[in-house]
């Protein structure tokens, strides 16, 4: 709507005037609403122009010229008549009335349309409330579309899983079916063999007693696993039955003659045992499986140093000149070597720590003169005059013309030499400049180190530089079976310190539920063993593989240890590599394995299958703290599967972490001790160290000890030491109270940090103790104390030696394969919580090892150590660029990869964001980078090092079109830089045809493995353990093509040559087991007369027989007859089985005449004391049997009739 302003003129810009004032003229609005302006004005115009066309005159002007038209007008009083006023008054009237008239219809329109508003508002409340509903229907059937897709995948993955479960049960039946139905077979054609022997045999009228065991010497065949025949030894005759220890030493480590195929006899471990196969066990079972020296202390060369002031000077010439030389040389065999020694200790300081040392220490050397002050006899005592385990002991003695050694020491080298010859001391007189003394010192340091400590032979060692990649064992250069030496140790530490426990913690109810598991009917589930964090699962899954490996001999068990977290020992596929070798060796099998997780994951419930069926007693696979494992539930699916009919398997797991699908499974709960038990225990504790409690304090004691996490067995453990500890220094009490308020063994473990803490003398040592616990805590696996001597050089190996055992002693660290770690968890739970709250000290820390192994790095000192720690600690940091560029340090993968440690490596490159091909390329283009740089023989024999672990590496990752191209550039790098027959050649040739292999690509493969062969056998001759390597590559490569007569022929000139190498091997290695053995067992006969005496020198007959050393296993079982006829009397059934052994001694002599008069004396005293039925007198009938065949092949063959007609009769 308009207002009067409206009616301006839009030419001139004139308003209309007031009409009705008196002088006129003064413009005013209207103040009411009229018709729109081009409306009113056209209406206007109409009506205007028919008045000025009725009312003109003659002269009027027309409208257009400027005459009173309305358009273009101004409305002014002109004084004129009444008609003209009335048209303005008409004219207002009639559009009052169109006001009014447009007003109430405007009026009518906007109730009008607040009525239609209403009806909208209302219209679209409905409308909302309907899409709501539509939005909440459209949700739900959004949600159900949802369930029903993740029902329909669920569904899926069942059945997948379903179809693989089928599949894999298929699989394990045709591979069960296929065994049991080539072991008929073999024991048809066994037997159709036996037949046609025994049939032969009587046709000659020979008597035969026991047929099923002949052991004839003509053409004497074996059956082996794989169902083919080969040539064999006949069983030996020794008897031994059981004496003290029976062995358990061969059973925890070798499981002795077990390995042997011929059978066990009642007689004892070694009845049907004889040289060459005691040597094929052994020399098959070093292949995978390393012999650790009983004078290594955790895979530490330990030389501990005595001197006094007059033999300082040779002292510090050896420690600068010739120490780190030792630490070289160990350390590129893979060991450490410490050189430790005190101060010359006026007060007794350091007591208890170097007689803990003296225990450790591989080798003691004592530098002496001319006195040798008291405060040093015990030190000497302890080590050269209580040396039980005979370790090697060095006697340095400065002489000097016209001076004479004091008493104590002569004294203490005529009591050095008159010891027997378990304890190796030698004393080394010198006179003259230090200087060369000391050089001899070194000599004989470093042929102890290698023959006496590290079991090395004189040929190997002189031969070979130890620097040098030639260093590296024959076995380790055709790479079939990569075994990290390191791993295998801690594992056998980490048995051996769970169960050293003096404390049996009320185990015996739990022993009986796992005998139960072992003898319930199959099929089982494995066993769950759960407890709460050091509540002793550990100790009692130790304690019980003691007692089965002393119970039941026949029993296979393989056992794992998980340490913490992101330890090595927790990385899954480690843990099967590791069970799957252990079950190829007990198979007597030593094939390639595959590095490839997955197919490790595919291949270890094959082996186990396989073992199995051969095995004749039950196999136990036991893993501790399973829980720890990284991703357990996806790389433990075998756990879930069917196991084999003998197979049972123990995992141990914390409450809090178990897997929810094991809870299901059979389980063994470790309950809390008791309170009184509780109580005994710490109270043992105490008074293992003189320490008495009162009445009162036990009262407390109990009272305290009644909740879950105070009866704990660690903390009960460390209650006990805590107070030990507390008691010698005489604020027991205090502790005593301190400890009450300790409800857990974390807030227990940080009261003894802090009591270890106050005992040290000063801030530096504090300091030094808080540094080395972090830097523990953060690495990988540990630290070495080498490692801490050279990150502290001020430090002293006097307050080192002195803080780790106190350490050790209150159950924080321990060592394990030379490393420094943390016992338990909770102990390393107790330093983070200590002193690394803040992630930035942590920090700090992982820092400072890696500028460490950085700097080692940069020293050109790639060592197992640097290959551990450095990508890990790069890793932990998430510095993806530093670990790139460590990965491509060649020296450093290729420590990785030939440790077996594949799929940590793959590991990191998957952390990079590389894949395959990616990493691949880049360690190509590395080498060529090297290869470019690198110059001289020794650097390209290196490198071809490096292009063979590389191919060998791709192979393992399928990846074998890239594999071929470093294998052939390493061959043709070693048939230029070296000579195209050397054995290195050789080598590259063999691996090349293992990739044309997995390729399929036969033809190509055996034209290699026919090179390889032709180059071994020109170098090695045609009986080393190079050629039958070859030729079981060759016999493996025409089985695939099912050319099985090929097969069979290659197959058995590698065991002819195997037979003759082995028993070298065995008396370098192997025997040195026995050796030791036998030397405990001497100690154990100097006493009197007994039983058990006679028993332990019939064994150390055997063991000394087994040696090849015939004579004095005649001596020792003479001895063992004597002693027996002595005490038992010469009737007694133990005279006959020594004289059954002497009679086998004098077989093995060719004594036959001899030994037919000692069987038939056993076997007339074997007659009147036992059933006719008994086995003992049959196996001396059968034995008797054999020998008087051989006396009528012989006497025939020299024709002696007569005696030949009275043998016969």
């Amino acid at each position: 709507m308009g207002t009067a302003s409206s009616l301006v003129s839009p030419a001139g810009g004139e308003v209309i005037e007031d009409t009705y004032g008196a002088g006129g003229g003064e413009a005013c609005e209207i103040p009411v609403e009229v018709k729109p302006k081009a409306r009113l004005l056209r209406s206007s115009f109409r009506r205007g122009a028919a008045a000025a066309a009725a009312g003109a005159g003659p002269g009027s002007l027309p409208r257009g010229a400027g005459g009173g038209g309305l358009l273009g007008a101004s409305f002014k009083s002109t004084g004129s008549s009444v008609p003209e006023l009335e048209y303005p008054a008409a004219e207002y009237e009639r559009l009052k009335k169109e006001y009014e008239i447009f007003r109430v219809s405007k009026n009518q329109e906007l109730l009008s349309m607040g009525r239609r508003e209403a009806k909208l508002d209302t219209e679209n409340k409905r409308l909302r409330a309907e899409l709501q509903a539509l939005q909440k229907t459209y949700q739900k059937i959004l949600r159900e579309k949802e369930s029903a897709l993740e029902a329909k995948y669920q569904a899926m993955e069942r059945a997948a899983t379903f179809e693989h479960d089928r599949d894999k049960v298929k699989r394990q039946f045709k591979i069960f079916r296929e065994t049991k139905e080539n072991e008929i077979q073999d024991l048809l054609r066994a037997k159709r063999e036996l037949e046609s022997k025994l049939q032969r045999l009587q046709a000659q009228g020979i008597q035969v007693f026991d047929p099923g065991e002949s052991d004839s010497d003509d053409n004497c065949t074996d059956v082996t696993a794989a169902g083919t025949q080969c040539e064999y030894w006949t069983g030996g005759a020794l008897g031994s039955e059981p004496s003290i220890g029976s062995m358990i030493q061969l059973q925890q480590s070798f499981r002795g003659p077990e390995f042997a195929h011929s059978s066990i006899d009642v007689e004892g471990p070694f009845a049907n045992v004889n040289r060459d196969d005691w040597d094929v066990a052994v020399a098959s079972l070093l292949q995978v499986t390393p012999l650790f020296s009983h004078s290594l202390w955790s895979n530490t060369v330990r030389c501990y140093l005595i001197y006094t002031d007059e033999t300082q000077p040779e002292v510090d010439l050896f420690l600068k000149d010739y120490s780190p030389k030792l630490k070289r040389m160990c350390e590129t065999m893979g060991y450490f070597f410490h050189a430790i020694y005190f101060p010359i200790d006026l007060e007794n300081q350091y007591l208890a720590v170097r007689k803990w040392e003296i225990e450790k220490s591989s080798l003691v050397i004592l530098f002496i003169h001319l006195t040798l002050p008291s405060l040093l006899l015990e030190d000497c005592e302890e080590a050269f005059l209580k040396n039980p385990e005979g370790k090697p002991r060095l006697i340095y003695h400065r002489l000097e013309d016209g001076k004479v050694s004091s008493n104590s020491i002569q004294q203490l080298i005529d009591q050095v030499s008159n010891l027997n010859k378990t304890n190796k001391a030698k004393i080394i007189d010198h006179s003259g400049d230090p200087t060369e003394g000391v050089y001899k010192i070194y000599i004989y340091v470093e042929k102890i180190i290698k023959q006496d400590i590290l079991g090395f032979e004189n040929t190997d060692m002189e031969t070979k530089d130890l620097g040098s990649e030639d260093s590296i064992p024959e076995e380790d250069d055709f790479g079939d079976v990569l075994w990290d030496i390191h791993d295998e140790q801690e594992q056998m530490e980490t048995f051996q310190q769970a169960s050293n426990s003096a404390h049996e913690l009320g185990f015996d109810k739990y022993y009986q539920r796992l005998n139960d598991l072992v003898a319930a009917p199959a099929p089982i589930p494995p066993l769950l063993v759960s407890g709460g964090p050091g509540s002793g699962k550990s100790l009692l899954l130790s304690k019980w593989i003691q007692l089965q490996q002393k119970n039941s001999p026949n029993t296979l068990i393989l056992s794992h240890f998980v340490g913490r977290p992101m330890s090595t020992s927790s990385e899954p596929s480690l843990i099967i590599k590791r069970l799957t070798l252990k079950l190829m060796q007990h198979s007597w099998s030593v094939s390639a394995l595959t590095l490839d997780p997955a197919k490790l994951l595919e291949e270890f419930p094959r082996w186990l299958e396989k073992l199995s069926a051969r095995h004749q007693g039950s196999i136990i696979i036991i893993i501790d703290s399973i829980d720890q494992v990284q991703q357990v539930e996806k790389h433990m699916k075998w756990l879930i599967d069917p196991l084999p009919v003998n197979v049972r398997v123990i995992v141990s797991v914390n409450v809090e972490t178990c897997p929810p699908a094991w809870r299901l499974w059979p389980t063994l709960h470790l309950d809390p001790l008791n309170p009184k038990d509780a109580k005994s225990i710490i109270i043992a504790e105490c008074h293992s160290m003189d320490i008495k409690l009162s009445k009162e304090q036990e009262k407390k004691l109990e009272r305290h000890c009644r909740s879950a996490t105070t009866c704990n067995a660690l903390y009960v453990t460390l209650f006990g030491k805590v107070m030990a500890r507390a008691g010698r220094a005489g604020n027991l009490d205090k502790i005593l109270h301190q400890c009450f308020q300790c409800q857990d063994t974390i807030s227990l473990y940080r009261l003894a940090l802090r009591s270890i803490q106050e005992s040290l003398a000063n801030d530096m040592d504090k300091e030094l103790m808080k540094q080395i616990l972090c830097l523990i805590n953060v690495s990988h696996n540990g630290v070495s104390e080498s490692e801490l001597m050279e990150l502290y050089p001020e430090l002293s190996w006097a307050v080192l030696t002195s803080l780790i055992h106190s350490l050790h002693k209150m159950c924080l660290l321990t060592y394990g394969c030379g490393l420094l770690k943390f016992q338990h968890l909770q102990a390393w739970e107790t330093v983070r919580l200590e002193y690394m709250e803040d992630p930035t000290i942590i920090s700090s820390y992982r820092q400072k090892l890696i500028n460490y192994f950085t700097m080692q790095l940069s020293r050109d000192r790639v060592t197992w150590r640097s290959a551990d720690e450095l990508p890990w600690l790069f890793q932990q940091q998430g510095s993806k660029q530093k670990l790139h560029d460590c990965l491509l340090n060649l020296f450093v993968s290729q420590n990785l990869y030939k440790r077996g440690h594949f799929a940590e490596l793959l590991s990191y490159w998957q952390f990079v964001g590389k894949d395959k091909s990616a990493m691949a390329a880049e360690y190509f283009d590395s080498l060529k980078q090297h290869e470019k740089n690198w110059e001289g023989e020794e650097n390209m024999i290196c490198l071809a090092d490096l292009y063979e672990t590389l191919g060998r590496f791709l192979r393992d990752l399928g990846l074998l079109s890239q594999a071929v191209v470093p294998l052939q550039r390493s061959l043709e790098i070693r048939e230029t830089a070296l000579d195209p027959d050397h054995p290195r050649v050789a080598q590259s040739l063999h691996q090349l045809a293992s990739v044309y292999v997995q390729w399929k690509k036969f033809g190509n493969a055996e034209q290699l493995y026919k090179q390889a062969l032709e180059i071994a056998e020109n170098a090695y001759g045609a009986e080393h353990p190079h050629i039958a390597r070859e030729l079981e590559a060759l016999a493996t490569l025409y089985q695939k093509q099912n050319k099985y007569e090929q097969a069979e022929h290659f197959r058995k000139k590698s065991f002819k040559i195997r037979q003759k190498a082995t028993r070298r091997k065995g008396n370098s290695y192997g025997f040195a087991l026995l050796r030791r053995r036998a030397l405990q067992l001497e100690e154990l006969t100097l006493g009197k007369d007994t039983p058990d005496n006679a028993r332990t020198l019939n064994e150390l007959g055997v063991l000394y027989y087994l040696q090849n050393n015939l004579e004095t296993a005649d001596q020792f079982l003479k001895r063992s007859l004597e002693m027996r006829e002595r005490v038992l009397g010469p009737d007694h059934p133990d005279c006959a089985q020594s004289l059954n052994n002497l009679a086998a001694l004098c077989n093995e002599k060719k004594q036959y005449d001899k030994a037919e008069e000692l069987y038939e004396r056993a076997l007339d005293i074997r007659r009147r004391a036992l059933a006719p039925d008994h086995p003992s007198l049959a196996y001396t009938v059968k034995h008797l049997a054999i020998l008087y065949k051989k006396m009528i092949s012989l006497l025939f063959f020299r024709g002696n009739l007569t005696k030949l007609y009275l043998c016969m009769s």
